[in-house]
């Protein structure tokens, strides 16, 4: 192993922000992992990519590069042809191949549940174009997104859930990192986002090594171990 442990750079996704990491981070802070938690804009998938692309740019040494949800999408952007990323993590994320996007994959097998939970809010880029802000609404935010975190804390996060446009979410991926650097996938079982079987169906298009977690979508809140184990496995490969 070497002396000077990776960097684990963390990519929280739609309806979330970096607070969905703190578990994790406070795990692999302990466990002696220089950690960088991201404020992904969510705005546009190629946008947010780009502004991950350039954190990773100032990072010195080899990096862990971690996402949850749509934050999956951004990484597989993000770390193509950047030669620091050494390993990928996906939980409970999307891993999508070029040309496809959040919407299309999520209805691509049944049980997702997100689009009827959605709360749509209209808004104007600063070019002047309509889009709109994609908010889970927070009377159903707990069963939706994080039914095995306690409710308190999911009401908390239903409260500062960060919105993801319609531009991100219907935006197609570009060139997949995962082609070309080894990925871990934390699939979680019960989620009502992006359903255990199109997680499954992503990872193994991957060639991802695969780890199945009893959880809600929020598996970076409900479950910071099991997420923890997985991304410290991917971080002892690299040499």
């Amino acid at each position: 192993m070497q002396d000077r442990k990776p960097t684990v750079v963390l990519v929280h996704g739609a309806f979330a922000d970096s607070s969905s990491w703190n578990g994790v981070i406070k795990k692999l802070k302990e466990d002696g992992y220089p950690v960088v938690a991201v404020a992904n804009p969510l705005r546009s998938l190629s946008g947010d990519a780009a502004y991950v692309k350039d954190l990773l740019a100032g990072i010195d040494g080899p990096v862990v590069l971690v996402g949850h949800s749509y934050g999956g999408a951004v990484i597989s952007n993000a770390a193509h042809g950047c030669d620091n990323v050494k390993a990928l993590v996906y939980a409970a994320a999307f891993l999508p191949d070029k040309g496809e996007n959040a919407n299309e994959l999520a209805s691509k097998f049944e049980g997702s549940t997100l689009g009827q939970a959605l709360r749509p809010v209209p808004i104007t880029r600063p070019d002047g174009s309509q889009d709109v802000d994609l908010y889970i609404d927070q009377t159903v935010f707990h069963h939706q997104f994080a039914a095995d975190v306690p409710e308190s804390i999911a009401d908390t996060m239903a409260v500062t859930q960060r919105p993801a446009t319609g531009t991100a979410l219907n935006e197609g991926a570009s060139e997949p990192a995962w082609r070309t650097i080894p990925s871990w996938s934390v699939v979680a079982t019960d989620d009502l986002n992006i359903p255990r079987e199109l997680q499954i169906y992503m990872a193994e298009r991957a060639n991802a090594h695969v780890e199945e977690v009893r959880s809600s979508h929020a598996v970076t809140v409900s479950q910071p171990d099991a997420v923890t184990r997985v991304i410290e496995k991917a971080a002892e490969t690299v040499r």
